[in-house]
């Protein structure tokens, strides 16, 4: 599908295929005779839905039958629950029980309503394409370059004032501003020998977005480009995404993705670097895409290209909120400007360093997506269309997992523990009806999500930050201007790995409880107390759980992170060139700002701290470094750097984050996801989760 034309047949397609499918939405309500025939009939869907997900792999057609038959069970479910099985006027049914049946009820209602939507807004996924920028780069547009810090180290800003500088674009059309909050002189400095402005406000009202208003007050480039002072981009990022805005001038900006070349706590903590999608790439790889086809993407903050007479209309970046990137999306979109996501990693950054960092930080992100709920309510404010309307519905509503995802832990508990109905049906009938349900939604999901969330992870997710985000929303939808930005920290050393009892502390309860409904479950099987269907669907739900909380509470390990900044696997020619003309050939086989480690034939002789200069060869240039020699073995060396002048750590970070293609391949080498291979691995995280907690514990009393 072309980024000119969102495909003009698409609605027709979608009509004729709901016209076809519409004799399933009569199933929705047409009542079964038994257990028996409902699953019959859920199984039958499920297993047309499979034939169609393997006999036609890839096709647009295919992918919504799967999403109809989902909306299909799940409707039918829906209508069987709220008719059928919340105990109203049934006498055996206990006034202390209607609150669980109905807490339970809502947790499910808020479960479908986000599927739905979720459903609706990855439908059919833009893939937009750069637009290529005219052959005369004189023609090019002014830009200007916004590079926002706070508090953090100059380490961190480093890399990424001098990635901007390596960007290819007509030195005298790009502007580059280093705006720090921090106003320290130390990064003055920098500044002034790299070349760029220097820019730090007297005071440091509504923090990132009054930072950025400020230097926007004092610029004037047509295009400003944003990146968090992490944010690394490409040799290529502003010729990839400007020519979209030059074609487009109804277009505020266009957003790239957000990629990390460092492990989050769960890719470190489970040793799954690289090796299953990353938690954000749900965003950036499929709903940033979905978003962009109904004229939606959010503004994520960094890694975009932002067109300034756009935000002059709307007074600058958004103040009102925590997220004022995407709060000033919303106001582009209500006045009526397009926007775009070009889905080509541009730039990469420093993911969250320990679990606790990457809490606060989505703590952030819910209680500012539900100051603009309050604020610009997406459903009542002006100037959007439907579309819209829904995808920024969902994307707030998303961040109010916290109590349904506590409730589902905890339901089962109110029968197992006291013997407390939380519905109003036998246990044949509610397998019956959820089980297709739970099924369809996972095969579903698979198929529009696989290269970017496998299944089941999503729950790990919302496990890990519901206990930390309750409070926070809550409180932004009573008191929605409260609240105060916090920045993130990105970087850290771990030197000795540990358990973090503190933020851990919420799911050792979780688990602890669900351990005990396990046990009393085992108790009422064994004497009978209770209905026995209704026990075995009970504890089935309670060792799903606890499977959750295990996996959950093995990211609470903290492993040891011994570096600062993380070596990148990069193969490229090299030579060393020692003392008395001595030439050693090899490959680069992973690189860092610090050092490198290459590749070198057996018997090549080389001394402990040996100094040397390191030739690194890339487009068609060679690029010198001094060297010192800090680790030897058979096949290879490891070298650190020695200082480097700005010019030579300015070629460095070329090579490490410059090339135009270095995130992309990393990218594509994401696994399709296997529902059973991925319910089986998080089994084996959950085992890992619980003899960690043990672990700690005995570390703990041995400690005490």
């Amino acid at each position: 599908m072309s980024s000119k034309n969102p495909g003009i047949f698409f609605p027709l397609q979608v009509a004729l295929l709901l016209a076809g499918l519409l004799p399933l939405f009569f199933l929705m309500a047409v009542p079964a005779k038994d257990w028996t025939t409902q699953i019959w009939l859920g199984g039958s869907l499920f297993l047309i839905a499979l034939f169609l997900r393997f006999a036609f792999p890839g096709r647009r057609w295919m992918l919504i039958s799967l999403i109809f038959i989902s909306i299909t069970l799940t409707g039918r479910y829906a209508w069987w629950r709220a008719t059928q099985t919340l105990g109203i006027g049934d006498p055996l049914i206990h006034g202390y029980e209607y609150p669980f049946i109905f807490m339970l009820f809502g947790a499910e209602l808020f479960s479908w309503t986000v599927t739905v939507l979720g459903y609706f807004q990855s439908l059919s996924p833009l893939r937009r394409k750069a637009e290529p920028l005219p052959e005369d780069s004189g023609l090019w547009p002014h830009v200007d370059v916004f590079i926002t810090t706070y508090n953090e180290p100059l380490s961190v800003v480093r890399p990424t004032v001098l990635g901007a500088l390596n960007m290819d674009w007509p030195p005298d059309k790009m502007k580059i501003y280093l705006l720090d909050d921090g106003n320290r002189q130390e990064f003055r400095d920098f500044a002034d020998a790299a070349g760029v402005e220097y820019l730090a406000r007297p005071e440091r009202r509504h923090a990132k977005a009054g930072n950025l208003n400020y230097a926007f007050s004092r610029s004037s480039g047509k295009y400003i480009a944003i990146f968090d002072c992490d944010h690394i981009p490409t040799r290529s990022f502003l010729q990839t995404t400007t020519g979209v805005l030059e074609k487009n001038p109804r277009y505020s900006f266009v957003q790239t993705p957000h990629h990390f070349y460092s492990p989050d706590p769960y890719e470190r903590n489970l040793g799954i670097f690289h090796d299953i999608p990353s938690e954000g790439a749900l965003f950036y790889g499929v709903v940033q895409d979905g978003n962009d086809f109904w004229d939606a993407t959010t503004f994520c903050g960094s890694c975009a290209v932002l067109r300034r007479s756009s935000l002059e209309e709307i007074g600058g970046i958004a103040v009102d909120t925590v997220t004022e990137d995407a709060h000033t999306s919303l106001l582009l979109h209500r006045k009526g400007w397009k926007s775009a996501y070009l889905n080509l990693p541009q730039a990469a950054g420093l993911a969250t360093t320990t679990l606790s960092a990457h809490i606060r930080q989505r703590i952030r992100w819910a209680r500012g997506m539900i100051q603009i709920f309050r604020i610009d309510n997406p459903l009542l404010t002006p100037g959007l269309g439907l579309f819209q309307r829904l995808c920024y519905l969902n994307g707030m509503m998303h961040f109010l997992f916290s109590l349904p995802r506590m409730i589902f832990l905890l339901a089962p508990l109110a029968y197992l523990y006291f013997g407390i109905k939380i519905f109003d049906a036998d246990a044949y009938s509610i397998a019956a009806y959820a089980f297709p349900v739970l099924a369809m939604a996972l095969l579903t999901n698979s198929t529009i999500q696989g290269n970017h969330r496998h299944s089941f992870w999503n729950e790990v997710y919302e496990t890990t930050l519901a206990p930390y985000i309750f409070l926070p929303t809550v409180m932004a939808i009573l008191t929605p201007k409260a609240g105060s930005f916090n920045v993130t920290s990105k970087e850290g050393i771990i030197r000795e790995e540990f358990f973090d009892s503190r933020i851990a502390r919420p799911f050792v309860i979780f688990w602890l409880l669900n351990l005990g409904g396990l046990v009393a479950g085992i108790y009422r099987y064994s004497r009978h107390l209770g209905d026995v269907p209704t026990i075995v669907l009970t504890l089935v739900w309670v060792l799903h759980n606890m499977i959750v909380l295990g996996a959950t509470l093995a990211v609470g390990w903290e492993t040891t992170q011994r570096r600062n900044r993380p070596r990148i696997p990069l193969t490229l020619p090299s030579r060393i060139l020692g003392p008395g003309l001595k030439v050693l050939s090899g490959d680069t086989e992973d690189i860092s700002d610090l050092g490198v480690r290459l590749r070198i034939g057996p018997g090549d002789s080389l001394a402990m701290g040996e100094r040397l200069l390191l030739q690194i060869a890339l487009f068609d240039n060679v690029y010198e470094f001094p060297c010192e020699v800090v680790g030897l073995d058979e096949f290879s060396v490891r070298l650190n750097f020695l200082p480097l002048t700005l010019a030579e750590e300015r070629n460095l970070v070329l090579i490490l984050y410059g090339r135009a293609d270095a995130w992309i391949r990393v990218r594509s080498q994401n696994r399709q996801d296997r529902i059973i291979a991925s319910l089986g691995r998080l089994s084996k995280f959950a085992m890992l989760g619980q003899l960690r907690l043990i672990r700690a514990l005995f570390r703990e009393r041995q400690a005490s």
